[in-house]
């Protein structure tokens, strides 16, 4: 796979990635993780939410009366 990036955002890249005395290839590989990781616990939360809402309809209807 090849990473294509502006100018800027590879200026950003390198800028954040030295302090932490990592690669920018690392940094990138950390993104995409955080990224996934994030998307996941997106749709684990929706899941549940979801669940509870269907357990506990009533309960939830009688609370906002």
């Amino acid at each position: 796979m090849t990473l294509r990036l502006t100018e800027d955002e590879q200026d950003a890249l390198r800028t954040r990635a030295a302090p932490d005395g990592t690669s920018m290839q690392e940094a990138a590989r950390r993104a995409v993780r955080e990224y996934v990781s994030r998307a996941d616990h997106r749709g684990r939360v929706a899941t549940a939410a979801g669940t509870i809402m269907r357990n506990h309809a009533d309960a939830l209807r009688r609370l906002g009366e």
